[in-house]
Parts: C-alpha cells; structure tokens; sequence
C-alpha cells in the first residue's frame, strides 16, 4: 500500500508517541533505494521524544533490478549498502543491522563476515539475520554474535515455530523479530473468520487481529511482532496489548499447535519412554528407494500415509494423523520427502499431542544415486524414457514421473535431521545400489559420438573392442533439434553416415533438448540415455567402457560405475 510520505511521518511519529520502540526498515523499501529509511529519519528528526530510546534496524543484501527481489551478499554490495542507509538515515551508528536474506550464491560466511567487519568498523552496533534456518543460524555464530532474527511468524505462518527457528532463538538468547505478524491483508481476512481469535475477541471486544498479535506476545518475551502499520490508528494502538488468562491461552495453543514449542522445554512435552504407539518418519530425496523401504513397517501392521497415494500436500496428511491417533491408531509410517525441519517438525507436534513419539528414519541417498533410481524407474514403468513434455502429462497420475528439478528443489532446500527436533530416533539407513539390470552381464563400449566420432577416430581402436565382444554404442547432444534447426531424422542420418564411413555398426542415442537448467533425463551428466543402454542390453556397468571428453563426460560414467577413458588416451592405445 502506497502511503504519502508526509502521512508515512505522521504514523511513525504516532507509533512513538504511543510507546513504540523499534522501528524495522530496509534499504529496498519504498520507491526508490533509501526512501523508506529517509522517511524514519525525518520522523525521528523532528519528533519530541526521546530518539536515543528508539531501536533503528534496517536491512541490506537485496537489490531491485527491473523492481525484481534479488539478493546480493557479496562483502562490497553490503558494506556500500550499509554506508548508504547510514547517510538515508542519517546516523553515525545503526542501532541493529539485518542481513535480509540469504544468497545462494554468496557463501553464507562471506556475507556474514562481511557485517562483522562492519560491526567492527564502529558502523552496526548488533548484526541480525532475515529469513535463515536453524543451520544457518548456527553457522553464522561461529563467525559474529546474532543478536536478531527476523521471519515471518503468525498464528497462520508458523514455519518459524515448527522448523525450530525460534526455539533456537530463545535457548540462545536472540531476539525473535516477526514480520507480517497477521499475515497481510489476505492473513487478516482469515484471522477474522478463525472460530478460537473471533471468541475471544467478542469476549473482550477487540479484533480478532488484536487477540492474534497477543498470541505472538505472549509466546516468549523474546518474540517482538512488528505490524505494518499505514494508519495513525494502528500505529497509536501498536503498544496496547491484551493480556491473555490461562484458558485463553490454553485454547489458542490448541488451535495453533507449534506454539508449544515456546512455552515449554522439549523434555517436558515429549512422550514417555515407554509410551504406546510410533510415528515412522521415513524421509529421503525423490528415487531414494522409500516406496520400497516403507514394506518393512507396513508388513508389521503400521498404517501408512503418503501424500502421493493420498492426494493433495503433506500438510493435509496432519489432520488424518491426528484423527487416527486419537481414534486408538497409533502405529504409522509417513514416507514422503521431509526435506525441511518444518515438514518434520509439524508431524512432530501432531504426534506429540497424543503422547506418541516420533522416529525419523534417514535413507541418505546422495544425489547422483537418487538419479539413477528415478531414470530406471521411469525406464521400467514406461519402457522408454519420457521426454520433458511426456513427464509433465505423467506427473498428474504418476508421482514417480518428475523432472530433474524436484531433486534439485529437494536438494537446495534440504535441512539434515537432528535429534533436536523430538525424535525418539534418528536412524540413518546407508545408499545401496540397486543393479540396473536384473540378468546384467553383457559388456559395451560407449562413445561419446561429439567427440570420440570426430576426425580423431580411428576404426581400427573401435573394432578391436567390437571384435573382444563389446557392443558399440554412442550418445550425442544434439540441441539444435529442439531449436528447430534439424530434425530427428537428420541428426540419425548424419550419426549413421559417421558410422558408415568407420565401417563400424553402431547404435546412437541423442538428447535433443536446449541448454541451461535441465528439463529432461538425457542431457549429461544426467544419466538418462546411458541406463537406457545398460536396461536395453543387460550391460554389467562393471564391464563396461565409456569414451568421452570432458570433466562432464567422465563425472556421467563415475555416477554409474563405468570405467571412464579420454578419448585422447582411448586412441592411443597400441595394438595389443
């Protein structure tokens, strides 16, 4: 919402009136870079108060390319956006100075050693993250004391509870900061309607808002909500909060389930030792082998939920654990990714309403196997590779039909399970290949036709390998077709010619598809068009050769335990 500067002054000056004493910025608010810091320090400037009383934070690490949300957390961006908000806000000193939000990629030390240096210059009083997970949290300790963080956090956005962030904050003494305390104006809209906020509010005569933001107060002294007030009336009222009874509390946390999470140690919430029943949480990246790990739990009576038998999103498995576990059923196994502490955490505080503790089960596959696993699913369900196109239109049937992406989304976002989370239990079940054939013996060589096909090529190095019993065999990048420069039929008639003119009976392969991200299984070193060889012709990888020519080339026939050799080295070999 738009708000003339001259009213933008006199809401924050009404703020501070009222008692107010943080004011939370950044250098990116407002039209242009500095604007939104330039107004608090007009406002500061010429209120009445006491302006050394008042706490200006503001933050840096974001630029506004093309009014896009891009952030940049290289140690010079920050420094010349540190110096910058000190002259907008007209200060020698800012009071606590906020990294906003992580940079893939920037290492996360290098931004944060960066606001030490800072600090140490005499330019921050107190550093502060935005946006950061427990891990992170923890890392950037090891380099600057964090004095704040800033997340989202609501009654109806609670990831910060869940996931343990603030938890994390409050055992180390870090201030809690929570933005879009009520969750914008849509947030508002549901706050208004939530049976438990609308009781107690009628029962005092204040918004159900109100009642949301004395949740949050409530939580921990350490939590500070921050609302976004755009009017005298909001921001005059912004101090004045309604101190809940014991049953008002009670209710609220039955209504939102995490913020226990604040209200009593770990120890004091978890179920017994010997408590009857068990969550399974039996969590792993996609093609990590779970659909066929979960029989070990369902063999032995333990009801299963998965999102992708279930339909819809793991958040709406919760509500069918809760009526299960209080209907009496108090054995199951959750078998999707659980990637992230707030997808754990959440199973976490449904079980631990019932008194039924939880243990995790890791299958730690690394990625590379994670690949191969979900090509030779595909390879086996569909007797062929799907193409990006095919993977769209099987995916809403199929939830083993995804594209590369999920497994890199999986990986970006991933957060190792630790104890500290609730878990009765955290057991790591190691990767095991599984073979990419069932009868697999045969052996082949396989060439990377761009380059082990060119004019270097020498027949008489090929055919000795055909004649020991190698099948030949040769893949190629052909991304020309997919921008319509060639065809199918062009790019085989042209790879059979080589072939021909080596007098050399071989079999190509090629991924059509364009640079950039990848969209499909085929493009190296993905290894798509290698396992279709393997599963085609029960090739023993062990026995098996792969030519190429590049760091590429030879990281593809690592992950599939091939024996990798230069084309340089292949062809000058000497006649045996």
């Amino acid at each position: 919402m738009r708000v003339a500067p001259q009213d933008a002054i006199a809401v924050i000056r009404a703020g501070l009136d009222a008692g107010v004493t943080l004011l939370d910025t950044a250098d990116v608010y407002g039209a242009a870079i500095g604007d939104n810091e330039r107004l608090v320090a007009q406002a500061l400037d010429g209120w009445s108060g006491d302006g050394a009383a008042i706490t200006v934070a503001t933050k840096g690490g974001l630029t506004r390319p093309g009014g896009r949300w891009v952030p940049n957390g290289k140690a010079a961006h920050l420094q010349q956006a540190c110096e910058a908000s000190l002259r907008a806000l007209g200060r020698d000193v800012i009071d606590l100075y906020q990294l906003h939000a992580p940079d893939p990629r920037t290492a996360l030390t290098t931004s944060v050693r960066a606001l030490r240096k800072l600090q140490d210059r005499g330019l921050v009083a107190r550093v502060g993250l935005c946006n950061v997970t427990v891990a992170q949290i923890a890392q950037a300790r090891d380099h600057v004391e964090v004095a704040a963080v800033q997340v989202a956090l609501s009654p109806l956005v609670d990831d910060a509870l869940a996931g343990g962030v603030a938890a994390y904050c409050v055992e180390n003494g870090i201030q809690l900061i929570a933005h879009t305390p009520l969750g914008g104006a849509r947030g508002i809209k549901k706050l208004r309607r939530h049976p438990v906020l609308t009781a107690i509010a009628a029962r005092h005569d204040i918004s159900p808002e109100t009642v949301a933001l004395a949740w949050l107060y409530d939580l921990h002294p350490l939590v500070v909500p921050i609302p976004g007030a755009t009017r005298i009336a909001t921001a005059a009222a912004a101090p004045d909060v309604l101190t809940l009874t014991a049953d008002e509390r009670a209710e609220l946390d039955a209504a939102f389930v995490s913020g226990a999470r604040l209200r009593a140690p770990l120890d004091q919430r978890a179920p017994r030792p010997d408590a009857d029943g068990e969550v399974v949480l039996l969590m792993g990246i996609q093609g990590a082998g779970k659909s066929t790990a979960v029989t070990a739990w369902t063999e032995r009576g333990y009801g299963r939920l998965n999102r992708d038998l279930a339909g819809g999103t793991l958040a709406g498995l919760l509500p069918k654990l809760d009526r299960a576990l209080a209907a009496g059923e108090r054995r199951w196994v959750m078998d999707n990714t659980y990637g992230t502490r707030v997808a754990r955490g959440r199973v976490v505080d449904v079980a631990w309403r019932h008194g039924v503790p939880v243990r995790c089960v890791w299958m730690e596959t690394p990625l590379p196997q994670a690949q191969q696993n979900a090509v030779l699913r595909l390879i086996e369900r569909y007797d062929q590779l799907p193409d990006p196109e095919e993977l769209k239109r099987l995916a809403k049937t199929d939830p083993s039909a995804f594209a590369p992406n999920a497994q890199f989304r999986y990986e970006r976002f991933f957060e190792a399970p630790q104890a500290d989370e609730g878990f009765s239990a955290v057991d790591l079940r190691p990767f095991e290949r599984r073979p990419t054939s069932p009868d697999a013996q045969n052996r082949a060589l396989i060439l990377q036709a761009d380059k082990a096909l060119d004019e270097r090529a020498d027949a008489a190095v090929i055919a000795r390998y055909a004649a020991d019993g190698y099948r030949l065999l040769a893949w190629s990048w052909q991304p020309e077709v997919s921008a319509e420069r060639v065809t199918d039929d062009e790019v085989r008639a042209t790879l059979q010619a080589r072939a021909g003119e080596l007098g050399l009976d071989i079999e190509f392969a090629w991924c059509p598809h364009p640079a950039g991200p990848p969209i499909c299984w085929c493009r190296a070193p993905l290894p798509g068009l290698i396992l279709v060889f393997l599963r085609a012709y029960a090739l023993d990888p062990a026995r098996c050769l792969l030519v190429g020519g590049s760091r590429t080339d030879r990281t593809l026939a690592q992950r599939v335990g091939i024996e990798y050799m230069d084309v340089d080295d292949f062809y000058a070999q000497k006649e045996p």
